[in-house]
């Protein structure tokens, strides 16, 4: 395994990608854990749901979209490790695709936390 991760470690664009996702995720954490102690009981995070309670979910859930990130980027590593020399293409789509969910979910952070701070 470690063969796979040093020949996509050559690959800037990868790399980048990867390491802004990472990033962005810190950033979130650290956003959520310094807002942590002003947030409400109840927070507005399933958005999906109807108007009402139903949209409520306890202060702890904050974390959900960023462990969903997370899990997504270190399977997307994983993947992209395996497949990087028979489809570069692919493990390209799959660190712009990670980069991409990081952005989505650093900016959900922010809104929801402004939002109800």
């Amino acid at each position: 395994m470690k063969n796979f991760f040093r020949e996509m470690a050559r690959d800037k664009t990868v790399i980048l990608a990867y390491s802004i996702n990472g990033f962005l995720i810190i950033t979130a954490v650290i956003f959520v854990l310094i807002s942590y102690g002003n947030l409400p009981p109840l927070i507005p995070i399933f958005n999906q749901l109807p108007w009402g309670e139903q949209r409520l979910g306890a202060t702890i859930t904050i974390f959900i979209p960023i462990l969903a990130a997370l899990l997504i980027l270190i399977i997307n590593i994983v993947i992209s490790a395996m497949i990087y020399k028979k489809i570069l293409l692919v493990a390209r789509m799959l660190a712009a695709i990670s980069l991409l969910i990081g952005i989505l979910t650093f900016l959900l952070m922010i809104k929801t936390i402004t939002l109800i701070l």
